[in-house]
């Protein structure tokens, strides 16, 4: 519970204010990846959302890693719902509301979400209205006016 507790504390951190924020956002931070966050499910006891950078091949854009995220506010924790393309394999997908998973694979993608979510902050990545601004023309063509960027 430990781990679980720790990502949801990280968590607050990066989105303080989960209320005041929009749906779709993006931190900006200089010589760091953009960290895209997209906010699927606002309900009384829980929020769900994506957390992912996005990355170019030959096969066009794609998400990596791909995690859908599950925050529990009143019992203070979050956890790893589902993870898509980790490692630069684009078809790697971890679903827990599907599939059957040891605690050993539970427990490596909440280990892998707790240090991702502390080299974000590390990195300088907040999610805090007063920080946020519109999208400008340099961003790629998936961002559409309607979502926002946080710039660092």
């Amino acid at each position: 519970m430990e781990l679980y507790e720790c990502s949801y504390i990280r968590l607050r951190n990066l989105v303080p204010d989960l209320d005041a924020v929009p749906d779709e956002m993006i931190s900006r931070v200089a010589g760091a990846l953009d960290l895209h966050v997209r906010i699927t499910e606002r309900c009384k006891f829980t929020t769900t959302f994506n957390l992912t950078y996005y990355f170019n091949d030959r096969e066009g854009r794609f998400p990596a890693p791909d995690m859908r995220v599950r925050m529990y506010h009143d019992a203070q924790v979050c956890e790893v719902i589902s993870c898509g393309r980790r490692r630069g394999f684009r078809n790697a997908v971890y679903n827990r509301m599907y599939n059957s998973y040891s605690l050993t694979e539970k427990w490596r993608m909440n280990r892998f979400l707790q240090k991702w979510l502390g080299y974000s902050l590390m990195q300088g990545h907040r999610f805090i209205p007063g920080r946020i601004i519109l999208p400008t023309d340099d961003i790629p063509e998936i961002v559409e006016q309607s979502r926002l960027i946080v710039e660092s």
